[in-house]
C-alpha cells in the first residue's frame, strides 16, 4: 500500500519512508525520538488514537480498553456521600477546595485562574507605576513654573481645575497591545487560504471554556505544544523533596504532623501562593503530597486503564515496556504531565536510596527509599480500581495480596523506566503524521518545519 501525497502548485508533501519526510519547501526532515510534551496538543490527540489502535491490534491484554475521558463526573460511594454530608453539617464551609479532592483537571484550571489573577493585578500595578512615573516631570516643571510666578500660577490653576494634563504625556498602553497578539513568524510560508490555521496556533491552556470544548466536538486543536499541566502543589512538593529531602533517610515512611500538614492542606485548598522553605518539615511535605494523591476522585493512572496496566504483567518481559508506553499514550494530557514530573522526582529519590562517597571523600547516608519501597508507598495511591459494591471489600485476603504485589509490580517499572516511557519514536509520529495527511496538508507541512526548527536547535547546543 502506497503512502498518500499531497499533489499541488506547491513542491509536493510527502513520507519519503524510513521515517523521513520532505516538506512543501523542499527541505527533509527525518524523525526522531522526541519526549510527549513536546507535541502538539493536536498531536497528542492523534497519538491517543493510534496508541488506541496499536493496543488493540497487537497487544493481548485480555480486557476491554477504552481512551480515559479526561475529568469525567464519579458517582459517590453511599459512604462517602455519607461522609460529606456530616462534613457540611458539622462544620460551614467558609471556602471551596481549589486542590484537594477535585478532578486533576479542575485543578490545573483554579491554578491556573489564580495565576491570570496574579498576572492581571501585577500588570495593573505596573501601570500605575509607569504612569506615575510619566507624570513626574511634568510635576516638576510645573512646580518651578509656580515658585517663579505663584499669583500667575494660582490664577491659571483656579481657571483650568478640569484640564487634562499635557498632551505629550504618555498613556498607558492598551493591555491588548502590551501583551502582544499571537505571534505567526512560524507560519509565514502559509497562503491566505490557510489562514484558518491562525486561530489554532495558540498555547493551548488547561480546563478554559471546558463546558465549550465538550460541546463542540469538531473543536479545532493547537498546533503548539500544551501547557504543561502539573498542579502547582505536586510541583512545589516534589522541588522542595529534592531540595531538601534526598538525604532523609526514610522520607515518606516516617511520621508527619498532622496539625502542619492540615495547615498546609487548608492554604493549597484557599488557592494561596504557598511558598514551601528550608524550615517546613520534609515529612510534613511528604505527607502532603501523598495525601493529594490519595484524595483525587480519580487515581492517575485512571480507573477505566486499571486492568489494562495490571495485565501488561502477563506479557513477555521485552513486550512489557512498549505496552506500559501505548498506555501512558491514552491518559489524559493532565494526567500524564503530572505523572512524568512525579515519576520523575520518585526516579531522583531512588537514585540517593543507597549509601554513597561524596566528592570531598565524606560518606552520604542514603535515604533507603528503593524503586520498589517509593512503589509500594505510592502505587496504591496511583492505581486502584473503584469499589462499586461491599461485596468487594469480602474478596479474599489473598486475592488482594497478588493484586496489591502486581500495582506494585507495574508501578516500580515506572519509576525505573520512566525517561523511556515519556518518549515518542519515529515510528508512532510517522503514524501521527500519515493519519493527518489526506484531510491537513498544511498543518502537516507547519508541524515538519516546527519539528526542523527544534532538531536544528538541539544539534546546535551539542
Amino acid at each position: 500500500m502506497g503512502h498518500p501525497v499531497y499533489r499541488g502548485e506547491k513542491p509536493q508533501l510527502h513520507y519519503a519512508g524510513d521515517f523521513t519526510w520532505n516538506s512543501m519547501s523542499g527541505r527533509s526532515v527525518r524523525l526522531r525520538s522526541v519526549p510527549i510534551q513536546s507535541l502538539s496538543e493536536l498531536e497528542r490527540a492523534r497519538l491517543q488514537e493510534v496508541a488506541f489502535y496499536q493496543l488493540q491490534q497487537d497487544c493481548d491484554l485480555s480486557c476491554q480498553i477504552t481512551i480515559p475521558k479526561d475529568g469525567q463526573k464519579r458517582k459517590k460511594s453511599l459512604r462517602k456521600k455519607l461522609d460529606s454530608l456530616g462534613k457540611e453539617k458539622n462544620k460551614d464551609k467558609e471556602f471551596i477546595p481549589q486542590a484537594f479532592g477535585m478532578p486533576l483537571s479542575q485543578v490545573i484550571a483554579n491554578d491556573r485562574a489564580y495565576k491570570l489573577k496574579q498576572d492581571l493585578q501585577r500588570d495593573e500595578q505596573k501601570d500605575a507605576s509607569d504612569f506615575v512615573a510619566s507624570l513626574l516631570p511634568f510635576g516638576n516643571k510645573r512646580q518651578n513654573k509656580e515658585l517663579s510666578s505663584s499669583n500667575s500660577s494660582l490664577s491659571s490653576t483656579s481657571e483650568t481645575p478640569n484640564e487634562s494634563t499635557s498632551p505629550n504625556t504618555p498613556e498607558p498602553a492598551p493591555r491588548a497591545r502590551r501583551r502582544g497578539a499571537m505571534s505567526v513568524d512560524s507560519i509565514t510560508d502559509l497562503d491566505d487560504n490557510q489562514s484558518r490555521l491562525l486561530e489554532a496556533l495558540q498555547l493551548s491552556l488547561p480546563a478554559e471554556a471546558q463546558s465549550k470544548k465538550e460541546k463542540a466536538r469538531d473543536k479545532k486543536l493547537s498546533l503548539n505544544p500544551i501547557y504543561r499541566q502539573v498542579p502547582r502543589l505536586v510541583d512545589s512538593c516534589c522541588q522542595h523533596l529534592e531540595k531538601h529531602g534526598l538525604q532523609t533517610v526514610g522520607i515518606f515512611r516516617v511520621g508527619s504532623s498532622k496539625k502542619r500538614v492540615r495547615q498546609l492542606r487548608e492554604e493549597f485548598d484557599r488557592g494561596i501562593d504557598v511558598s514551601l522553605e528550608e524550615e517546613h518539615s520534609v515529612h510534613d511535605v511528604a505527607a502532603l503530597l501523598k495525601e493529594f494523591l490519595r484524595d483525587m476522585p480519580d487515581p492517575l493512572l485512571t480507573r477505566e486503564l486499571y486492568t489494562a496496566f495490571i495485565n501488561t504483567l502477563l506479557l513477555e518481559p521485552e513486550e512489557q515496556l512498549g505496552t506500559l508506553q501505548l498506555l501512558i499514550y491514552l491518559l489524559p494530557p493532565c494526567n500524564c504531565d503530572t505523572l512524568h514530573r512525579l515519576l520523575q522526582f520518585l526516579s531522583i529519590v531512588a537514585r540517593h536510596a543507597d549509601d554513597n562517597i561524596s566528592k570531598d571523600g565524606q560518606e552520604v547516608t542514603g535515604n533507603k527509599m528503593t524503586s520498589l519501597n517509593l512503589a509500594t508507598i505510592f502505587g496504591p495511591n496511583l492505581l486502584h480500581k473503584q469499589k462499586s459494591s461491599d461485596k468487594e471489600f469480602s474478596v479474599q485476603s489473598s486475592a488482594r495480596a497478588e493484586e496489591s504485589t502486581a500495582i506494585i509490580a507495574v508501578v516500580q517499572k515506572m519509576i525505573e523506566n520512566y525517561e523511556a516511557l515519556f518518549m515518542v519514536p519515529p515510528d508512532l509520529q510517522n503514524e501521527v503524521l500519515i493519519s493527518l495527511l489526506e484531510t491537513d496538508p498544511d498543518v502537516v507541512d507547519y508541524l515538519l518545519r516546527r519539528k526542523a526548527s527544534q532538531s536544528s536547535c538541539c544539534q546546535g547546543q551539542f
